[in-house]
C-alpha cells in the first residue's frame, strides 16, 4: 500500500514532493489531478496512510477531493496546499477536516516534517467543506498571518470567547466577521459596536436597550445589541475604553447569560458569542486599575494577535494587487499594476494605518495616478519624501531604494544629495569611534588629515565634530 499520496497539477510540485519523500524513505504516489486520486482510491483495496492535496486544480478542486475522502475515511489525514494564501482557504480545508494547511511557497523540510506528525497522529476532525466561491476577505502569507488563518480554522466550531488584539487599522472587525461567518452562528446576526465612539451615558441604552420612560426621551421601548445579537454575534470593538460601570454589568451578562433593559425589570436571556477586540495592552489596564481583572479573565478566553504591516511586509504586494482591483471593480475602471520599485519602496514604509492606510493608498492611486503602471513618481507626496526605514537585505539594496526614491522626488539632486549624506555617514561614524579625534578618524577611514577637515567643513558638520585636532 502506498503510505502518501500527492496530488497537485503542477508537475514542479511534485517532483519536488517526490525526491522529499524518496530520501525519507516514505512510500508515495502521485497524481496530475483530483479526478485521478479519486478513481485510484475507488479502486484501491486500501486507502493512503496521508494525503497532500492542491487546492485549485483543473476539474475537482482539493477540496471538493477532502470532502470525498472525509466521507469514506474520516480518519484519513488530508493536508492540504495552496498558492492562494488567504483565509477562505484556510477555513475551508480546516472545516472539511484537513489535518493541517500548508501554504505554497514552502520548505521542503517543512512539509516532510509535517507529513511524518501526520503519520503520527490521529487528524482533529471537523464538519464538510464548504466550498465557497467568495472573495477572500483576508490575504496574508506571512507567517503571523497563517497562524491567524489557523486559528479562525480551528475555531470554526466553537462557540468560546475570543479577544483581538491589534493595532488601529489591522483588520479586527474583519476577523470578527470571519470567526462568526466560519461559526456555526452563521445564519443569525452579526452586531457590532464600537464602545469609544458611543457617549458614555448612551452606551449603556445601546448595549442593553431601554424601556419606554426609562429616561428622558426614552418615548418608545428599544432592543439594545444584545438583542439584536440573539443566538449570533456581538462585536465589541474597543473593549479597553469601556467605562467601569458597564465593565460590571457586562461581567454579570458574560458570568450568567441575563441581563435587563435600562428600567426594566425583566431578565432578559443573552443567548450571545462575544468577540473583544482593543489595541490597548488590557493586562496594563488592568494593573493601572481602569479595567476589571474578573472581566479581562471572562473575555480573554482565547485570544488572537494580528501582526501590524510593518511585521508583515512580505504580504504588501499581494494586498497592493487585491486592493487595487477591488478599487477598479468599485470604479468600473481598469485595474492599475504597481512596478517593481515602487513595491520594494512600499515595503520599506512603516504604514503607521497598517491595512487600512494601504487600502486607501490603492483606492487613491486608482483615482489618481496617471497611467496604468504606478511608479514612486505617482504616490502622494507624503510617502514619496518618506525615506526608507528599513534595508530590506543589504545595504546597497537600502541604497537603491533610496536613490528610487529620490530620483522620483528630487530629480537634478540625486547624486549630490545622496554623496553627501554617504560622506557624512562615513565620517560621523569614524569619528564616535575615535571619540572625535580627527587624525585617527582619518586613518580608519584611509583618506588625510587635510581631506577630513575639509569635507567637515564642506558637509556643515564643525557644530559636530570635536576640535580636539589642534592638540593631536
Amino acid at each position: 500500500m502506498n503510505t502518501v499520496w500527492i496530488i497537485d497539477d503542477d508537475r514542479s510540485i511534485r517532483w519536488v514532493l517526490e525526491k522529499a519523500m524518496g530520501r525519507e524513505g516514505i512510500d508515495f504516489r502521485s497524481f496530475a489531478s483530483a479526478t485521478e486520486a479519486l478513481d485510484s482510491l475507488n479502486a484501491a483495496p486500501q486507502p493512503p496512510k496521508v494525503m497532500l492535496s492542491d487546492i485549485r486544480m483543473p476539474g475537482e478542486s482539493g477540496l471538493t477531493l477532502l470532502h470525498r475522502v472525509k466521507e469514506r475515511f474520516p480518519q484519513l489525514p488530508v493536508i492540504i496546499m495552496t498558492a492562494y494564501s488567504d483565509l477562505e482557504s484556510a477555513v475551508s480545508a480546516f472545516q472539511g477536516g484537513a489535518f493541517e494547511y500548508l501554504p505554497k511557497p514552502f520548505d521542503v523540510d517543512q512539509a516532510v516534517a509535517l507529513v511524518r506528525r501526520a503519520l503520527e497522529q490521529s487528524p482533529q476532525q471537523a464538519n464538510a467543506a464548504e466550498d465557497t466561491a467568495v472573495a477572500p476577505e483576508i490575504l496574508g502569507q506571512a507567517p503571523s498571518m497563517q497562524e491567524v488563518f489557523r486559528a479562525i480554522g480551528r475555531l470554526s466550531q466553537s462557540h468560546a470567547t475570543v479577544m483581538i488584539n491589534g493595532e488601529s487599522g489591522t483588520g479586527k472587525e474583519l476577523v470578527a466577521r470571519a470567526l462568526h461567518r466560519h461559526s456555526p452562528r452563521k445564519d443569525a446576526p452579526f452586531i457590532a459596536i464600537n464602545t469609544a465612539a458611543i457617549p458614555r451615558d448612551l452606551l449603556e441604552s445601546e448595549l442593553f436597550g431601554h424601556e419606554r420612560g426609562a429616561f428622558t426621551g426614552a418615548s418608545t421601548q428599544r432592543r439594545g445589541r444584545f438583542e439584536q445579537a440573539a443566538d449570533g454575534t456581538l462585536f465589541l470593538d474597543e473593549i479597553g475604553d469601556m467605562p467601569p460601570e458597564l465593565q460590571t454589568r457586562l461581567l454579570r451578562v458574560l458570568s450568567d447569560g441575563n441581563f435587563y433593559r435600562v428600567g426594566g425589570h425583566q431578565p432578559i436571556r443573552a443567548n450571545v458569542r462575544v468577540i473583544a477586540a482593543t489595541h490597548q495592552d488590557l493586562e496594563e489596564r488592568v494593573r493601572q486599575g481602569l479595567f476589571r481583572e474578573d472581566l479581562f479573565h471572562r473575555l480573554n478566553v482565547i485570544r488572537l494577535r494580528l501582526p501590524p504591516l510593518r511585521e508583515r511586509r512580505e504580504d504588501i504586494p499581494i494586498l497592493v494587487r487585491h486592493f487595487l482591483q477591488r478599487s477598479a471593480l468599485d470604479l468600473g475602471v481598469e485595474a492599475k499594476r504597481v512596478s517593481e520599485a515602487a513595491l520594494k519602496y512600499l515595503q520599506t514604509l512603516p504604514f503607521p494605518g497598517n491595512i487600512r492606510q494601504l487600502e486607501n493608498l490603492c483606492h487613491w492611486l486608482t483615482v489618481m495616478a496617471p497611467g496604468q503602471v504606478v511608479e514612486i513618481a505617482d504616490l502622494p507626496p507624503e510617502l514619496r519624501d518618506q525615506p526608507a526605514h528599513e534595508v530590506p537585505t543589504d545595504w546597497a539594496e537600502g541604497l537603491g531604494l533610496e536613490a528610487d526614491r529620490l530620483l522620483a522626488a528630487h530629480p537634478g539632486e540625486v547624486f549630490e544629495r545622496l554623496t553627501r549624506e554617504f560622506e557624512r555617514t562615513l565620517i560621523r561614524r569614524a569619528l564616535a569611534v575615535t571619540g572625535g579625534r580627527r587624525i585617527e578618524a582619518a586613518q580608519l577611514l584611509g583618506i588625510g588629515r587635510n581631506t577630513i577637515t575639509r569635507k567637515i567643513q564642506e558637509l556643515g558638520m564643525d557644530e559636530h565634530a570635536s576640535e580636539t585636532v589642534e592638540h593631536e
